[in-house]
């Protein structure tokens, strides 16, 4: 029986990560940020094969926490790498000047993703898969057809426009393949982008889309008071955790893989979540002609040989999730 460190646990991510590779009889290093937060290591506990899971209590800004739970294990998650969207003084990313956005939001995620690497180099862990985003891949001019090889987002551009929560996962993706070509690891890195499916821990449900969703269901206002004329892309968790596990089982997966299923209008959203959700409020209606939506070349991603939910099976079964209320009786 293998051993994986999952870095970043208790995320969105991280926590499909960890209960994909319980269920497929791997040990499983967690960290989380304090394993005295009673609410989650409960809910982690509750995955199927717990038995084989050890949560650390670990901070990427503190290399030397890190040496614990990379030891003597086979590969390295690294879901720790969330968007950042405020600085320490709560400033939002977007009013940020050049100087402050690097210093901020940039710096902190890839002096975060080095040190993990660092600590899986001294560990001797040779195999890493990153999540990241598709935020990485839009390139200026706009490309209605992407392929993760040759699509980077500008990280000059993403400054100047003050896309600083997007230029960190470009930069940090640049700099952990540059530092894994020259330490001998195989690096695989995951671009997912709108997360559907099931949250495991309840915290997990104040972010979208579970939120806007929830807003719907119960009769509230939809996410927009009039649908915008672009598109979004989307996946469902446990699709998207059976990814990485693919990178890493995979002893030739290495470099970017799209974790999307597709990309799409939101009117199309809208018109799907009312066939769910009839009594829903509306937005008002798009007025021009629809963008078109993002396409992808899917070819590295299907390569690993993991079958992806469509859009209408993924808002239903996370639809029906949420009006199952979950969390609702649990007592921890």
């Amino acid at each position: 029986m293998k051993t994986v460190c999952v870095i970043g646990a208790t995320g969105l991510v991280g926590s499909h990560i960890v209960k994909a590779a319980l269920r497929k009889g791997y040990r499983v290093n967690g960290t989380m940020r304090d394993i005295n937060d009673q609410e989650s290591t409960h809910y982690l506990k509750k995955l199927k094969n717990s038995e084989n899971l050890t949560l650390f209590s670990a901070d990427m800004k503190n290399p030397s926490e890190l040496n614990e739970p990379l030891c003597k294990t086979d590969a390295v998650f690294i879901a720790s790498l969330i968007p950042t969207y405020f600085g320490s003084n709560g400033k939002p990313a977007r009013e940020m000047t050049i100087s402050e956005g690097k210093t901020e939001i940039i710096k902190p995620t890839v002096d975060g993703c080095l040190n993990i690497l660092n600590a899986a180099r001294r560990n001797k862990v040779h195999t890493v898969v990153v999540c990241s985003s598709t935020s990485s891949t839009n390139p200026v001019p706009s490309q209605p057809f992407k392929n993760e090889v040759e699509h980077w987002s500008d990280e000059l551009e993403q400054y100047n426009s003050g896309k600083f929560t997007s230029a960190a996962k470009t930069v940090m993706e640049k700099e952990a393949m540059k530092y894994a070509s020259a330490n001998n690891m195989r690096l695989s890195i995951i671009l997912p982008t709108g997360l559907f499916g099931e949250a495991l821990l309840p915290k997990h449900l104040e972010h979208n889309p579970f939120k806007w969703l929830k807003s719907l269901i119960e009769g509230g206002a939809p996410r927009h008071d009039a649908i915008p004329n672009n598109s979004t892309s989307m996946i469902h968790l446990d699709d998207l955790a059976n990814l990485f596990l693919a990178a890493y089982e995979n002893p030739n997966a290495s470099g970017r893989y799209f974790g999307v299923y597709g990309s799409f209008h939101w009117k199309d959203i809208y018109e799907e979540c009312a066939k769910l959700i009839p009594y829903m409020i509306n937005p008002s209606p798009l007025t021009e002609q629809p963008l078109p939506a993002t396409t992808f070349d899917f070819s590295r991603r299907d390569s690993l040989g993991v079958t992806i939910r469509d859009f209408p099976t993924l808002l239903k079964e996370t639809v029906d999730w949420i009006k199952s209320e979950p969390f609702s009786k649990e007592d921890i």
